[in-house]
């Protein structure tokens, strides 16, 4: 991989996070006005039609993409992330944007905790050090004793432990699948659990609404485009850092668009679970 690709990469991955951030804003605002799954079920109409166009434009087209020994767990992934996404959304409109994401950052440290008991990768004292101390973050945001224990503060931490539940079956998946047959399943399964869910849930959509909606499914499309080049001219573990960039574009919409503030605590919190995080990421490149 050359120095090029790299900063190539790293800004892809960049322009990735801020895409996500404003999907993430567009979504709370949506879900504010509208039942959480009928916003996330035509998202997901777009979303699927996206990558069957993808699909098919690749060698082999859709039966090439949809090709797996391993549908069932396929199939499980890509529900696992329609039912993840909505949980998070619902987090956005209990919590606000700036405390969901602060508290969803943890996610890398459960899919590090989990990799052992789950793929049989090795985890080195250090690395359990590192996820202690992003646990240690995570209640400090909560509060423990204060309002831990309250509904809205345990959704993004259930957010987080789908999303890494997620991401350690894309690693298992991708041991005999490729990264487009990964992709086509989480999209077209996706879409059809969120039809049969959404669709009961359908109530009518101003028109201005309907404007952000259309720009919820492009920036969704985007998002997704810029992680799929971004893997493609760079290497994972270089870029993976800078995905914690979504925290501070999500506070920055949060703040000036939804009025919301970070609390001291949320600040303290975030800054040890990133900081932990990074160090997580780095032990296994290391180990690599």
């Amino acid at each position: 991989m050359t120095e090029q690709n790299t900063r190539l990469g790293i800004l892809l991955m960049i322009a990735t996070t801020f895409v996500f951030a404003v999907q993430d804003g567009i979504s709370r605002h949506l879900a504010a006005e509208y039942n959480v799954l009928m916003v996330v079920m035509i998202r997901y109409w777009f979303f699927g039609l996206f990558v069957i166009a993808i699909a098919a434009r690749k060698a082999g087209g859709v039966r090439a993409a949809a090709a797996t020994t391993q549908w069932p767990v396929q199939a499980f992934r890509g529900a696992l992330l329609a039912f993840e996404i909505c949980v998070m959304v619902l987090a956005f409109t209990l919590l606000g944007l700036v405390e969901s994401h602060a508290v969803f950052t943890c996610y890398p440290l459960l899919i590090a905790a989990l990799s052992g008991p789950v793929l049989g990768e090795r985890v080195g004292w250090r690395r359990w050090l590192a996820i202690g101390v992003g646990f240690l973050g995570v209640l400090v945001i909560l509060q423990p004793g204060m309002a831990v224990f309250a509904p809205a503060a345990v959704v993004p931490l259930i957010a987080a432990l789908l999303f890494a539940l997620y991401g350690l079956l894309t690693r298992y998946v991708a041991r005999r699948d490729s990264s487009a047959t990964s992709f086509f399943w989480t999209g077209v399964v996706g879409a059809i659990v969120m039809t049969a869910v959404g669709i009961w849930f359908w109530e009518p959509m101003a028109r201005p609404d309907w404007l952000w909606m259309g720009t919820l499914c492009l920036t969704g499309a985007l998002g997704h485009y810029l992680l799929i080049r971004c893997y493609e001219v760079a290497e994972a573990s270089s870029v993976q850092p800078f995905a914690y960039l979504q925290l501070p574009f999500a506070s920055v919409i949060g703040i000036a668009i939804f009025g919301e503030t970070i609390r001291l605590n949320v600040a303290i919190g975030a800054g040890m679970i990133v900081a932990a995080g990074l160090f997580t990421l780095w032990r296994e490149r290391v180990a690599r």
